[in-house]
């Protein structure tokens, strides 16, 4: 019997022998990792066995290279991956440990907290609940919190999710919370932030989201800090990769175009009104949100046919 698929995507890796970083078919099994060149290739590059490998996230060895993770197996050989942002990487990382515990104690992997799973019932629409949460002035307040004499910022308690959804009314008590909160965890609309939340989200407590005023969270798909970067659009695979301005041959990240939604915006509550020229917005098959900005009206129009020819056509 083969080994399960527990999760696939592109990411960059840092290659073995040349050092240079390039895009990858990953592919997350119960006992190890393949990667592929393309998605449509039948034989991999490479295999990462998970019996007795290390896992360390964040990987600070590349500088300026955000969203780095390291894999270090038992004959004490390194593997460098790349996710295209902060809540890809989590997701990565999370099923990659679980695996290797699962492995060690010698157990089938298996997730908590998808819809199915808690049984969800299908007419809860996530999405709208998620907006909700977040609206500035009847949703969840976000605070910098303090634990073990570190700053989390821009965070909530495990707890106060929970109240929120019981006061709104969006669930009838506050075991339905837990449930509905686990879902939204699952999802990525929220993220576990300190050791507490994010070891239950990995599976070593019973529910995978903690009704719990220890316990820290924050929104996923956060996307508010402006910055300049060089974009090529490629469409084998369908990625936007995204380089530092200043030069690098190496990417420091990539959006996933397959499937993905791209429309024009002309205002938007995270930007300041002399910022709101221009905008473009994609929404991955993922649903995460980015925002970009072009240099003219019609610069945006172009990047905009573009991305969506990709999004149809691109492997």
């Amino acid at each position: 019997m083969e080994p399960k698929r527990i999760r696939e995507g592109y990411l960059v890796k840092r290659g073995s022998v040349f050092n240079t970083w390039k895009p990858m078919w990953v592919v997350l099994l119960e006992d190890g990792i393949e990667f592929y060149k393309k998605k449509s290739d039948n034989s991999p590059k490479g295999m990462i066995p998970l019996k007795g490998s290390t896992l360390t996230s964040p990987c600070q060895d590349f500088g300026k290279r955000m969203f780095v993770f390291k894999i270090t197996t038992t004959k004490q050989q390194d593997h460098f991956f790349q996710a295209a942002f902060l809540e890809e990487r989590d997701a990565w990382v999370r099923d990659i440990k679980k695996a290797i515990k699962c492995i060690e104690g010698g157990q089938k992997f298996a997730r908590k907290s998808t819809r199915r799973s808690i049984r969800l019932p299908e007419t809860v629409d996530l999405g709208a609940l998620y907006l909700s949460m977040k609206d500035t002035e009847k949703g969840i307040k976000e605070l910098n919190l303090e634990k073990d004499k570190k700053i989390f910022n821009h965070c909530f308690t495990g707890n106060c999710v929970i109240d929120w959804l019981v006061s709104n009314k969006s669930v009838r008590n506050r075991q339905e919370g837990l449930m509905i909160a686990s879902s939204l965890l699952g999802e990525g609309y929220l993220q576990p932030a300190g050791e507490l939340s994010k070891n239950a989200a990995d599976g070593t407590a019973e529910n995978p989201f903690l009704d719990n005023a220890d316990a820290f969270y924050y929104f996923g798909h956060r996307r508010k800090n402006w910055k300049v970067r060089k974009f090529i659009l490629r469409e084998d695979p369908a990625y936007l990769h995204y380089y530092d301005p200043a030069g690098g041959e190496d990417p420091l990240g990539a959006i996933h175009l397959r499937g993905c939604v791209v429309t024009s915006v002309e205002s938007n509550p995270d930007v300041r009104k002399s910022e709101e020229e221009n905008l473009f917005e994609i929404i991955t098959a993922d649903e995460v949100h980015y925002f970009l900005q072009a240099a003219t009206p019609k610069e945006r129009t172009e990047w905009i046919k573009a991305i969506q020819v990709a999004s149809r056509t691109g492997k």
